[in-house]
């Protein structure tokens, strides 16, 4: 009988927003895969949990998910987590999943910390609808066209990038969008230093160059009229 996949969510920078059931499922299963290595030691650590351990990355991806596949069909439980947050979600682990599926081996959500829904609650914006677009190209002209596309779409908008990258992007937000809409960034979310911003992109670009602001954030463009 094929052991169980669980997806497991794990902090996004607070490790005390863990969940029970996510302690108690990474306590149980018999092999814990990670995205980093750094960033998994470190929460197993916290958790004071030792397990086999194994690496699936975007650059051992498809060789991963073979060896772990294996695990599996020999009845192992293995839990999947990602450096932060909700694993498979613009994380490694999609091919994983649907070969999981393919070959009926059970695969089990167990949810927890996401900046998805705190960055889209604490906006003040309207989010009955919005669209997760995540991750904007890096190469800016790309970046501006995809930005140029976004201005026509009448929905909430959630964005994602790198930390390094927060300044450049909301620049890049304001020559395309301008003062038409309003923006929410919220920046190191779960950790001491969280902050919340709220104006347009003009306005944040001025503040965050004052600044030099540098760590994970979430971009939320407010839906147009």
């Amino acid at each position: 009988m094929s052991g169980i996949l669980y997806l497991v969510a794990t902090p996004i920078g607070n490790y005390a927003d863990i969940t029970f059931r996510a302690v108690e499922v990474l306590r149980n299963v018999d092999i814990v895969v990670y995205e980093e290595r750094k960033e998994g030691n470190r929460l197993l650590s916290h958790l004071k949990i030792e397990k086999p351990v194994e690496s699936l990355n975007e650059h051992n991806e498809a060789a991963a998910t073979f060896h772990i596949l294996n695990y599996l069909k020999q009845g192992k439980h293995v839990a999947l987590i990602s450096d932060c947050g909700t694993p498979v979600f613009s994380d490694p682990g999609q091919l994983l999943v649907q070969k999981a599926f393919e070959q009926k081996i059970k695969v089990v959500p167990v949810p927890g910390a996401s900046s998805l829904m705190p960055a889209l609650t604490v906006s003040g914006f309207s989010i009955n609808q919005f669209v997760y677009y995540g991750w904007l190209s890096p190469k800016r002209p790309r970046r501006i066209a995809e930005l140029q596309k976004l201005r026509s779409e009448k929905k909430t908008i959630v964005l994602m990038d790198t930390p390094y990258r927060l300044t450049a992007l909301i620049r890049d937000i304001a020559d395309v969008f301008g003062n038409t809409r309003r923006l929410c960034v919220a920046f190191e979310l779960t950790l001491p230093d969280e902050e919340i911003f709220h104006g347009t992109a003009q306005q944040l670009l001025q503040q965050f160059e004052n600044e030099e602001k540098k760590g994970e954030f979430v971009i939320v463009i407010e839906s147009g009229k």
